[in-house]
């Protein structure tokens, strides 16, 4: 089975090498490396590895934090495709028309994240309880915000929404769902999920408002 390990790794040649080797040693596969952030002597790693049938998920962390300085910040189960090119194939994808840009970027957002849903929404009625024709579009597993009033809405800029704010459902707070936001044209906004955490950080913030960013400029050219 796949799982999703969240690293926080010093930032010093040879360190993600020696989780790598203690993983490989256990028997461990890696299939995948992003570097999310690195800066004051750490850098944030999600590595993406295949456990042996016969290993208990929490062997990962043992494994991993037995390297002088790492910490698992999380681990969950990970069932996405994997792909190097994610953010290459959905631009591309949205280049080609043939399908609705809101749907598009719902559809492929989690997994160019690895994050849990997405949704789009209309900020233009903003601050007030949301009515259901404002959820423009939303991928299978995303939370109903139908009948919630999101005091951060219209957006100014991106912004991170932690599992600890007080206008989340109690409900949300118990999954503890994170998410984080950014504008999409003018009165829209892209919303980005997953529960269980990890919060989203500042930098997946940024890599998320530049592609849609981009995405929103590529979705209005002629078809390729």
């Amino acid at each position: 089975m796949s799982y999703l390990l969240r690293l926080v790794v010093p930032d010093r040649p040879g360190a993600l090498g020696a989780v790598a080797t203690a993983l490989g040693t256990a028997g461990i596969d890696i299939v995948s490396l992003d570097v999310l952030e690195r800066g004051n002597g750490i850098a944030v790693d999600d590595v993406v590895v295949d456990l042996p049938g016969d290993r208990l998920p929490d062997s990962l962390i043992t494994v991993a934090q037995a390297v002088e300085g790492v910490q698992v910040e999380s681990l969950r189960p990970f069932a996405g495709p994997l792909d190097t090119h994610r953010e290459l194939d959905l631009l591309d994808a949205l280049s080609r028309g043939g399908h609705a840009p809101a749907a598009l970027l719902t559809e492929e957002l989690p997994r160019v994240f690895h994050s849990g849903w997405s949704v789009i929404l209309d900020d233009a009625a903003q601050p007030a309880p949301l009515v259901e024709e404002a959820v423009l579009a939303a991928s299978e597993a995303a939370p109903d915000f139908t009948g919630l009033t999101l005091p951060w809405l219209p957006l100014s800029g991106p912004r991170l929404l932690p599992s600890d704010e007080s206008w989340l459902p109690e409900r949300w707070q118990e999954m503890a769902i994170e998410m984080m936001a950014v504008p999409y044209g003018i009165g829209r906004a892209v919303v980005l999920g997953r529960s269980g955490g990890p919060a989203f950080r500042r930098s997946e913030l940024l890599r998320l408002a530049h592609l849609v960013g981009i995405a929103s400029t590529v979705a209005q050219l002629p078809p390729t």
